[in-house]
């Protein structure tokens, strides 16, 4: 497994430096083609240009997933993708030369370096994809299900796809990710239907970690559910089944979108933390933040800040238990601030630290998530990403709203992430804040 992973890092290496390089040479050839040697501007001035126009374009292409892990089976076409994810660099490279009047590369050279670049990208992909098969060898399939669903699976892929390796199969999924281990498998068909059932949340998110491909068969009853992404193998549909949803690119993609907004929003933000600090200090005295142990991303604990709503040292009694609609606990006057969630403010702190996100799970404090994660299956999932002020959730639910409600919004959250959901979700939590319905 330790070679997977290698093998992911080391090919991920390569693509950034081969596609940067690969745009270079393009940029410096059209260069050459169109003029020759007798060039309109210096060398330095169109080295800076190209540098940043490659630059551009590789953040385009991270952002867009194009250095992300891609299935060693039923891949799908590529270069449609990297057409497109060009198209809008070649986009963001005419808005910066028409806002600031300085153009990375000569005009006329902006067609031929979006079409080259293009198949380029795309070439280096399949270059990769063969690096990668010669190296490491075939894939190593290994099927689950029933034994008709099985040997159906098996004929399909002898005659369309005789370089796929099938290494074994088993109809018992209890201890599916312990055979895959021990005989050394790169890929997983689950070949009957909910077959996924059986293997959620655990070992699916073992096998994942492992960088073991898993496919769940698509049966005709799926389509009710409106399944988009489907991948074709030997001719039989499948979707890849993943534990994490949230790629690393589409992370700091949500990461960049969430600070761009709070550097929007910083003036009203501060004015607004200020005067609700002031009118708390009124109230609740001296002490008017406070902070609380809740689980991060990935488990961590981390501290999270409020503006203090609540007697001091009010669970000192009760021991650790749920916040109300109506708590008693609650100080005189500053009711109203729970429930416009003014109190939330200074959480923009831990969003600046990196503690959290603006949309996302709400984070928990250690005894619920204990609680429940061993009552609740695939609990520790909406733990994939850092813990949000406000979330799909929130936006659904309401106080006395079940986790296990709860949860399905927010692996919701993680499986459908766009930044116009995000959106949806902010404007949605501010009317609810006016309307103060939660």
């Amino acid at each position: 497994m330790k070679v997977r992973l290698m093998e992911r890092t080391i090919r991920f290496r390569y693509l950034y430096i081969a596609d940067f390089l690969l745009l270079m040479i393009i940029l410096f050839g059209t260069l050459l083609v169109r003029f020759g040697f007798d060039w309109p501007k210096s060398f330095s001035t169109y080295l800076l240009g190209f540098l940043i126009a490659s630059s551009i374009h590789l953040l385009i292409y991270f952002l867009g997933e194009l250095y992300e892990a891609s299935p060693r089976i039923g891949a799908r076409l590529i270069l449609p993708r990297v057409t497109a994810l060009t198209s809008v660099a070649i986009l963001v490279d005419a808005a910066l030369a028409l806002i600031t009047g300085y153009f990375l590369m000569p005009r006329g050279n902006l067609i031929a370096f979006g079409i080259l670049s293009s198949l380029g990208v795309t070439f280096n992909r399949w270059l990769s994809q063969r690096v990668r098969s010669q190296r490491f060898g075939k894939p190593q399939l290994f099927l689950a299900g029933n034994d008709e669903d099985i040997r159906l699976a098996e004929e399909h892929l002898l005659i369309c796809e005789p370089e796929i390796v099938i290494v074994g199969s088993t109809q018992d999924l209890s201890s599916l990710d312990r055979e895959v281990r021990a005989i050394g498998a790169t890929d997983v068909l689950l070949v009957s239907a909910g077959g996924i059932d059986n293997i959620y949340p655990n070992p699916l998110a073992q096998m994942e970690s492992d960088n073991i491909g898993i496919f769940q068969r698509i049966v005709p009853s799926d389509t009710l559910l409106g399944i988009r992404r489907s991948l074709q193998i030997a001719g039989m549909p499948f979707i890849a089944v993943k534990a994490h949803s949230l790629s690393d690119s589409r992370a700091t993609f949500k990461r960049l979108i969430e600070l761009s907004y709070l550097l929007i929003a910083f003036i009203p933000l501060a004015l607004l933390s200020a005067l609700t600090a002031s009118y708390v200090r009124l109230l609740a005295g001296k002490k008017i933040v406070y902070r609380q142990e809740r689980v991060g991303q990935f488990g961590v604990p981390f501290m999270m800040i409020k503006f203090r709503t609540m007697n001091e040292n009010a669970e000192q009694a009760t021991g650790v238990i749920k916040a109300e609609q109506k708590d008693n606990r609650v100080i005189s006057g500053l009711g109203w601030i729970r429930k416009t969630r003014l109190d939330e403010l200074p959480q923009f702190i831990n969003v600046v630290k990196g503690d959290m996100s603006i949309v996302g799970p709400r984070p928990e404090r250690p005894d619920f998530t204990t609680e429940y994660e061993q009552a609740i299956p695939g609990y520790g999932r909406r733990h994939d990403i850092p813990p949000g002020i406000t979330g799909l959730a929130q936006v659904n639910g309401r106080y006395h709203t079940d986790p296990a409600y709860k949860l399905g919004h927010d692996l919701q959250y993680l499986v459908n992430w766009s930044p116009v959901l995000d959106i949806q979700i902010l404007f949605k939590t501010i009317w609810i804040v006016i309307r103060r319905d939660l």
